[in-house]
């Protein structure tokens, strides 16, 4: 939907709204709203497959220390009450592990994509509306690993 109308809305094209997770160790991990980070097998979101996938490589982190990290993260910044759709998302917590793990962001085109909407007058129209939307695709929370 955001390809056709995007233009419209925004005045310049978008190919979409990005979910992003980081699959490792056997498991597909993201952050939503209200549950925190989450994980579920890979592809297995309620938002179906994904659209893309991009492979930021290998790590060399053991999956103990991973689930520490993931730990701590979710002590912090990345509690489900923390979540904010323009701000602190799916995708800078997918940037924040995937360095973590590999030493590499995701691509700037999807970090940069909710300052982008905000630069438009709809986006700054948008935004009180969308500052209140809590998004959870679905999974099991960091407690149930």
């Amino acid at each position: 939907m955001a390809r056709q109308l995007s233009a419209s809305m925004l005045g310049r094209h978008i190919d979409g709204i990005w979910h992003t997770g980081v699959v490792v160790h056997g498991k597909e991990h993201y952050f939503g709203g209200s549950t925190g980070i989450t994980n579920c097998p890979p592809g297995g979101t309620l938002l179906g497959p994904p659209d893309s996938v991009v492979d930021m490589g290998s790590t060399e982190v053991p999956e103990d220390l991973f689930k520490e990290y993931l730990t701590s993260l979710g002590e912090s910044k990345y509690r489900g009450a923390n979540y904010n759709l323009f701000e602190n998302n799916c995708n800078t917590f997918s940037s924040e592990v995937a360095q973590f793990l590999t030493g590499r962001k995701i691509p700037s085109y999807i970090t940069d994509l909710p300052s982008d909407i905000l630069a438009t007058p709809f986006g700054q129209a948008l935004r009180p509306f969308l500052d209140s939307m809590v998004i959870n695709p679905g999974g099991n929370n960091l407690a149930g690993q």
